[in-house]
């Protein structure tokens, strides 16, 4: 099944310029799902973005303590619940999980609803009501083809307007109208979340309002890339690794020279060395047909590391170091198997005082900058 990767885009303003919002949005991605949590702290200023922090990061920290979506809501909505004393902190919120496959649930605590967005239309996504403890929860599901998208508002999406020429309000309806209308003129899904906050602030005027959230929660076809390194712990698994490895989906990267051998062996080719390398830094390609790029190990690994940050403007060399960085930077998922067999070569003091780590260390290194720049990485060891 090909992996659908979500993105999450925000337009935002405080309700005063130059003041803190009080609205927060969080989100995390994991192995099944990307999960963005909007939370609109009660008034407005530091009170209320410190009500909406607390609210986001006590949903998030209860899905990754393992909680169902259902759960941790209800945990919360009892917190929230018991929160209704004006001296303490309390926000309203609304949760999306979109799964791999494009499965969605949005649910909502006195937020307003959410706006399915589908090529050139755009409504209220219909929801039904739950009872969560003693509080009712706006609760609704559907599934996300890529190029279509949830939209997320805060209450000053929808109340805009009131008091000025807007007896209610904007509304939910009137916003997905715009956001129809926009699409129907050509407008790009990434753009409607600032194309309606932007409306609402006109609805505001300059000298009232209130803060002001939109978020795009999107789908699209994902770029996938497999990265295998280092040979498994059991010579007797290498066949049985390797077919896992490329029948995959997506590009096929082999990082080391022992597993570009095993990968050959195993495939009946042969292992070609890059003639004439360009880099005088990075270690020469290897080609083997049928893998879409294969490198030296340890030392290519710990080069990209220490460059993968940098602008590709700035790559000024041809080099396997280059061309997994590109690889990289275009990828949204990033499957890395890390055979753990034993290197002796990694453990040499040669390795330590040239600077290069042993893929135990390099890996997770990796994984973080990846994970920070918005890609989910899942790294397997065999």
């Amino acid at each position: 099944m090909a992996y659908k990767h979500v993105d999450i885009l925000t337009a935002q303003s405080p309700k005063r310029p130059g003041d803190v919002c009080g609205d927060v949005l969080s989100w995390r991605r994991d192995a099944t799902a990307t999960t963005a949590v909007l939370a609109d702290g009660i008034g407005s200023g530091v009170r209320a973005h410190i009500a909406a922090t607390l609210c986001a990061s006590r949903l998030m920290a209860l899905i990754e303590g393992g909680a169902s979506l259902r759960h941790a809501v209800g945990e919360l909505v009892r917190t929230m619940e018991g929160n209704r004393d004006p001296s303490r902190p309390f926000a309203a919120f609304a949760v999306a999980r979109v799964l791999n496959d494009g499965q969605a649930t949005v649910l909502g605590y006195e937020m307003p609803g959410t706006v399915l967005l589908s090529g050139r239309h755009a409504a209220p996504l219909p929801q039904r009501t739950v009872t969560l403890g003693t509080a009712l929860v706006g609760e609704a599901s559907c599934y996300l083809e890529p190029g279509e998208g949830l939209l997320l508002v805060s209450d000053g999406i929808t109340q805009s307007g009131l008091g000025r020429g807007l007896a209610n309000g904007w509304g939910l309806e009137a916003a997905a109208q715009f956001a129809r209308d926009g699409l129907v003129a050509g407008r790009r899904l990434a753009d409607v979340p600032c194309a309606v906050h932007d409306e609402a602030r006109q609805h505001w005027g300059p000298d009232r309002g209130d803060d002001c959230t939109a978020v795009l929660v999107s789908c699209r076809l994902g770029n996938t890339i497999n990265i295998l390194t280092g040979p498994p712990s059991d010579r007797r698994h290498d066949a049985e690794a390797i077919a896992a490895f490329l029948a995959a989906e997506g590009l096929k990267v082999v990082c080391g020279a022992t597993t570009a051998a095993i990968v050959a062996r195993c495939l009946g080719r042969k292992v070609d060395i890059e003639q004439d390398p360009r880099s005088l830094v990075a270690p020469p390609r290897y080609c083997i047909e049928g893998i879409d790029l294969v490198t030296e190990g340890a030392v290519t690994l710990t080069q990209v590391y220490n460059v993968i940050d940098e602008s590709p403007d700035r790559h000024e060399e041809d080099s396997g170091v280059t061309d997994l960085c590109g690889l990289l930077w275009s990828a949204d998922r990033v499957n890395i198997t890390v055979g753990v067999a034993a290197n002796p070569a990694n453990g040499t003091i040669s390795f330590r005082q040239q600077g290069i780590l042993p893929r135990t260390t390099i890996i997770p290194l990796l994984r973080d900058k990846l994970e920070k720049s918005g890609k989910l990485v899942l790294v397997r060891h065999i």
